[in-house]
């Protein structure tokens, strides 16, 4: 693994730390983390949510960490007050691995970005 990895990897750790400090629990992984900022980008706070709805938050939370690196922009908020997205420009054909890295790095940006927090 190269050092910028390990890197990574060290400070996704404390992410995944610091979130099990705060919510009480530790996100089991990628898709975990990404359904938090899902929650907190429709921002009706904490309830209970179908299948479906857990998988559309998912991708609210892809949509809007992807955001940061100018993937995509908020289209409109529908009339239940769930963002939609639109895909602004294609997203790189990246394996498995990479699309986890790079979801991470915008992940991490997202947290240090919009709660003022450094994760080193």
């Amino acid at each position: 693994m190269f050092k910028k990895d390990l890197d990574l990897e060290k400070r996704w750790s404390k992410l995944l730390k610091g979130m099990e400090e705060l919510v009480g629990k530790k996100p089991n992984d990628l898709n975990g983390v990404l359904f938090l900022i899902g929650v907190q980008e429709l921002g009706q706070g904490n309830r209970s949510f179908s299948k479906e709805q857990k998988q559309d938050l998912i991708h609210i939370g892809i949509c809007r960490v992807l955001s940061q690196a100018g993937f995509y922009d908020l289209d409109y908020i529908d009339q239940d007050g769930w963002p939609h997205w639109k895909l602004v420009n294609k997203l790189p054909h990246f394996d498995v691995l990479e699309q986890e890295k790079l979801l991470k790095i915008q992940v991490l940006e997202y947290f240090e970005t919009e709660f003022q927090i450094e994760i080193k």
